[in-house]
């Protein structure tokens, strides 16, 4: 891996740890998003094997976001003070079982079911892994890490059309979900097997001073529940938290219905919007990647590294709004996919930054509890996205459905801009 610090090399022990910990956790984050993407791939097929209208089917694809926000808020502070080995590695056996239990739904009910457990499940994965970059890296050299463990949401998405349509055409959708499930498993085993938290007692010196680098000195850090409940006092916290809110909404939008849309509103065939659904998570992909690389060495000249992440967030989600409206009411095909992959690219960008900006926000011992509160707020957008978007759907059209979405978008824009302002400091 590359020496990504700000003035000292990365110790040779200390680097391998690193890439051995980011390739973990971008492996077990595309199985996350491929779980996720399995819905809204066979969406057309379960529908009409289960006999489901649109707005039915929004409820279907809101109920993972359901239980995935609301777990947010105690499994932050738990991957605080457990740590994310064990908790990460419980998850992905309980959410790749309820993956495959989806393969049996035979009722809207069980479905429903299923994909709750799935979000129980799948809860741990990004607080877990802002804290394993937290532990490993140090504080100015946090946004390509960052980058590269968020990549993995879309390049799951991205991957999702493109494997599974071509599994859903020769076998059902149930074996989509039978395949995913059973790949979370074998990831579960690997990544108990091979991953560790840093033992401080265990490190050199040199390897102690590099990753306190940036970092003032602080007493041996400390969770509890009031520390986690005081977290809400602060506007930087609740910034934060409307501020996703706004980005997974319309994130969500696209996430959960770009591959209904483009058949239903486009009249593409499944070949057809398997490609061009893909498309834009690609470029979701490097979108990711770009904005960590970006905001560390912006980061490294800034005066703070709050408000260089910040703003790497705003402007990102003032892009998304952008572009979104031309996708929303252009006539081409080709014109739309191309402005949704633009706003998919920032809206990677900004969810990348936007976990940067907890781990520069949050004091030591409560960066996953931060991260997860934010990520709370994101996905209750998430949530709502895909039920508001297919009543509005079936009454109008999804013109009014995108447009609504960057709406939201923009208010979340400007609760970072004006709350998120300065850090919380550990004695807060």
């Amino acid at each position: 891996m590359i020496d990504i610090s700000s003035n000292e090399p990365t110790p040779a022990r200390i680097r391998r740890r690193q890439t051995l910990a980011l390739v973990l956790l971008v492996v077990t984050g595309v199985i996350n998003y491929l779980d996720r993407a399995t819905l809204a791939v066979a969406n057309e097929f379960i529908r009409a094997d289960l006999g489901l209208s649109l707005g039915q089917m929004g409820l279907l694809l809101s109920a993972f976001s359901w239980s995935y926000a609301l777990c947010q808020l105690p499994v932050g502070a738990l991957v605080d003070k457990v740590g994310p080995r064990w908790l990460l590695g419980m998850g992905l056996v309980l959410w790749s079982v309820a993956q495959a239990a989806g393969g049996l739904a035979a009722t809207f009910g069980y479905f429903v079911i299923a994909r709750i457990v799935l979000g129980i499940g799948e809860a741990p994965q990004f607080p877990a892994a802002a804290r394993v970059v937290s532990n490993w890296f140090p504080l100015r050299a946090r946004g390509t890490p960052t980058g590269i463990y968020n990549s993995a949401s879309p390049l799951g998405v991205a991957l999702a059309p493109l494997c599974l349509s071509p599994l859903i055409a020769a076998t059902s959708w149930h074996w989509a979900f039978f395949i995913t499930g059973a790949l979370g498993l074998v990831a579960a085993v690997v990544w108990v097997a091979l991953y560790r938290d840093p033992v401080r007692e265990q490190l050199s010196e040199a390897e102690r001073a590099y990753l306190d680098a940036g970092q003032a000195a602080e007493a041996a850090p400390t969770t509890s529940f009031a520390s986690w409940r005081a977290l809400f006092r602060h506007r930087a916290t609740w910034g934060m938290l409307l501020g996703f809110f706004g980005s997974v909404y319309l994130n969500w939008v696209y996430l959960t219905w770009l591959p209904g849309y483009l058949r239903t509103e486009r009249h593409m065939d499944l070949a057809q919007s398997g490609v061009a659904a893909s498309i834009p998570f690609f470029c979701g992909f490097a979108g990711a990647l770009v904005a960590g690389w970006a905001s560390d060495r912006v980061t490294r000249h800034a005066s703070s590294p709050v408000s260089s992440r910040r703003n790497a967030v705003v402007v990102s989600m003032l892009g998304m709004v952008a572009f979104t409206i031309p996708a929303a009411l252009v006539e081409s095909n080709t014109v739309a996919v191309a402005c949704i992959a633009i706003v998919i690219f920032l809206a990677n960008a900004s969810s990348a930054c936007s976990w940067s900006l907890a781990t520069a926000v949050a004091p030591r011992s409560r960066i996953a509890s931060l991260g997860a509160i934010q990520n709370f707020g994101g996905f209750l957008g998430g949530a709502l996205a895909p039920v508001l978007t297919g009543y509005i759907a079936q009454t109008w059209s999804f013109v009014p459905a995108l447009l609504t979405g960057a709406g939201i978008a923009f208010l979340g824009a400007m609760s970072y801009l004006f709350l998120v302002v300065r850090p919380i400091q550990e004695q807060d």
